[in-house]
């Protein structure tokens, strides 16, 4: 069979690739000058620092199948993701784990005394939390609340806290020990050469074709299936509107010798404009220290517009309507499958994307075998 495939990243790749292992012919086209997408990494010209140009990506997973799976196509270097935060003149870790909590209250905290403490000064009246707000106060209070939270999600969403749901903030441990660790995955890493030679070399295969540089409304002929991973309502023409989505800007900046020491500094305060600090050659430690400069961006979180990218949905209450009118055109269609980060409308991790795509690629080849239909959202439905 004739498969096309739209966007190069890792949903695309990796079922062009199970595709093309099982016989059939994959064009995959991406209308970036580049594969990867938004994992797309590259050496910086004047430093040779490795840059992740749109946004820093830590490989972190449970999945053994996934670490193996990427793990063929690369040298993973350990990497663990230990964040910083600047919040109201002083300098924290994050996530809150009891190093945070002593040097926030100015105590000496054991595990215990620490647990008991955060207990008490969360607010005992939200019984079920159902904003973002809500879940915060509820079981770090006021004070931790307003450091390290409202004013950073204020920017990273554009919105006053109390107007998200309480679910984005599950996702933010708290720890009563000194770790940390900003990930709990058994697998944590980063690729030694970047992320864009893994797609690549996913991609190469007799198998597949690959076209850059090509919009999918460029298409004449889609083959006997499509796999779509560009926006959802972008394929319909925005026939409903658009959904909402959230992009982020990056402003760069160079530094003699080293900026701020770390890989990742947030900013907490609302008065900064700037969601966090990325310092790129802490990204790769093993090889810190053959550069004498540095690169480093400030970044900014702001509602997408017609022109620029997608980085992840919205995903409020507002947008239930309009994406359920989108998901109940797509499931009038055949030969067509939605999938990745945009074509579900759904924030995911890498490895998530991978064990996705991968369900997807098996319920592809055992359709085509059967004739059975596949779902029109992959393994997403």
């Amino acid at each position: 069979m004739k498969i096309t495939i739209v966007g190069a990243g890792f949903s695309g790749a990796v079922i062009a690739r199970k595709l093309a292992e099982n016989g059939h012919r994959c064009v995959v086209i991406d209308e970036r000058k580049h594969v990867a997408g938004n994992c797309f990494t590259e050496r910086d010209a004047g430093t040779e620092i490795m840059i992740h140009r749109y946004g820093p990506h830590i490989f972190h997973t449970d999945n053994t199948e996934v670490w193996d799976y990427v793990n063929q196509f690369c040298t993973m270097m350990p990497f663990v993701n230990r964040v910083k935060t600047t919040a109201q003149g002083q300098v924290f870790s994050l996530p809150i784990n009891l190093h945070t909590i002593n040097q926030f209250f100015k105590k000496t905290f054991s595990p215990d005394e620490a647990s008991a403490f955060i207990d008490s000064i969360g607010r005992k009246d939200i019984a079920s939390p159902e904003t973002f707000e809500e879940q915060a106060l509820k079981f770090v209070g006021e004070e931790l609340y307003q450091a390290f939270f409202y004013g950073y999600t204020k920017k990273q969403w554009g919105m006053e806290p109390r107007e998200l749901p309480a679910s984005i903030l599950k996702r933010l441990p708290v720890r009563f020990v000194y770790d940390d660790n900003y990930f709990n995955h058994r697998y944590q890493g980063i690729p030694r050469d970047g992320y864009t030679p893994i797609i690549a070399g996913i991609l190469q295969h007799e198998n597949i074709e690959i076209r850059l540089n090509c919009k999918f409304e460029e298409l004449n002929d889609t083959g006997d299936h499509l796999f779509y991973s560009g926006p959802l309502d972008r394929y319909f023409n925005y026939e409903f509107g658009r959904l909402g989505y959230r992009t982020l800007d990056f402003e760069e900046f160079r530094h003699k010798g080293v900026y701020q020491g770390t890989a990742v500094m947030n900013y907490g305060d609302e008065s900064v404009p700037y969601t966090r600090i990325t310092e790129h050659k802490y990204f790769a430690p093993w090889e810190m220290d053959q550069f004498e400069d540095t690169v480093c961006f400030r970044e900014f979180s702001r509602l997408c517009g017609p022109d620029d990218i997608p980085y992840y949905p919205i995903r409020l209450a507002g947008e239930k309507k309009l994406l359920d009118a989108y998901t109940d055109h797509a499931n009038q269609l055949s030969n067509v499958t939605f999938i990745g980060r945009l074509g579900a409308y759904s924030y995911l991790d890498m490895d998530v994307t991978i064990t996705r795509a991968m369900e997807t690629a098996r319920m592809a080849i055992d359709s085509f075998s059967s004739g059975k239909p596949i779902p029109v959202f992959g393994a997403f439905g």
